[in-house]
């Protein structure tokens, strides 16, 4: 009988939070959907209802595209969290700032991929933290835990212990009240933590997705299934793969989307990293490309340090559940402008 009690209070829970809700107008929304007028570098995007605002922050690694002469990969340090919001549903954006994140050490430090959650009248987040800004893929990175009342103004709850290494998580309440998260392994796996009460964080040492080498798996719950959609790591052009669940622990591939390239401007490259927001049964993806990339005939990437390869942009899209398949039109709500001779026939 509890645990019936604590399913329905979870479900209640979920649909008190979105009952306010509308769904995006992404018939309306803008292609790209953001770009950072900062950096020119928007990735790992998550997005929030700021319940006092009443309107949707989008969390994202403001990558340093735009900055010059820098040697290597050192653009994709020294990032911050960088804040978006929407008054109307996602017709615009405005940049907000930055997230008032305290430091677990001192000197100029790394953000990445940020997860924002909500609990009660909570707001959390895990973000992966990196010391010092590195020309190579590498550094110290592990994961932190913060909380906050106002999602601009964090305060350091914990380093998670054991996470040396991982980046991308990704949390998601189960229904007797639990919290669970996933995370990329320094063997780029999704395993997994827990916690109980969002005071601590202890992780299970437990695999549940090894076929690929990935990161940022994204949970969430729609059709009766949990998801969990990653993203590949691989230089070639290979879109986001979708596993589904029915406990949110043994998955199953289901389907691989955004990897065909699009009409929308910017909209070009495959879908990285996202986010997805259930609201009325609809399920929005939030997505980044990098649209200046170039690809050879295999489909691997050609390598540059240049602005315009690295610098990206955030885009929305649509999740359909057809015959049991997770499918992503990207160009569903694309109406192409007619050109000149097109409009004279």
């Amino acid at each position: 009988m509890k645990k019936v009690l604590l399913i329905l209070f979870a479900l209640f829970s979920t649909a008190s939070l979105f009952a306010q809700q509308k769904p995006f107008d992404i018939e309306h929304a803008p292609a790209p959907l953001f770009r950072c007028p900062i950096y020119d570098g928007p990735t790992d995007p998550t997005l929030e209802w700021n319940e006092e605002r009443q309107e949707w922050w989008m969390f994202y690694t403001q990558r340093r595209a735009n900055v010059e002469n820098l040697q290597g990969v050192a653009n994709v340090y020294g990032s911050k969290i960088g804040i978006a919001a929407t008054k109307d549903y996602g017709r615009n954006w405005y940049y907000i700032g930055t997230a008032n994140i305290p430091e677990p050490q001192q000197g100029q430090s790394t953000f990445w991929a940020p997860d924002v959650f909500r609990d009660k009248d909570t707001y959390y987040m895990i973000v992966t933290f990196i010391p010092g800004i590195h020309p190579f893929w590498g550094g110290d990175c592990r994961l932190v835990f913060y909380k906050s009342k106002d999602l601009l103004n964090w305060e350091l709850v914990e380093e998670i212990e054991n996470t040396h290494g991982c980046i991308d998580a990704s949390a998601f309440q189960m229904p007797d009240g639990t919290w669970k998260m996933w995370y990329k392994s320094p063997d780029s796996k999704t395993y997994t933590g827990v916690s109980k009460n969002l005071e601590t964080w202890k992780v299970t040492g437990l695999c549940e997705i090894d076929d690929v080498p990935h990161e940022g798996p994204i949970v969430f719950y729609w059709k009766g299934k949990y998801w969990n959609i990653i993203d590949e790591c691989n230089l070639g052009y290979v879109g986001l793969h979708c596993y589904e669940s029915e406990d949110a622990t043994h998955w199953t591939y289901n389907s691989t989307i955004l990897n065909k390239p699009g009409l929308r401007p910017d909209d070009f490259d495959q879908g990285r990293h996202c986010d997805v927001v259930v609201v009325d049964d609809r399920a929005f993806i939030f997505y980044f490309t990098h649209p200046g990339r170039t690809y050879k005939m295999d489909g691997m990437e050609v390598e540059e340090n240049t602005r315009n390869y690295h610098r990206a942009s955030i885009q929305i899209a649509e999740l359909e559940y057809v015959d049991g398949k997770i499918v992503c039109d990207r160009d569903r709500y694309f109406k192409k402008v007619p050109s000149p001779i097109e409009r004279k026939k």
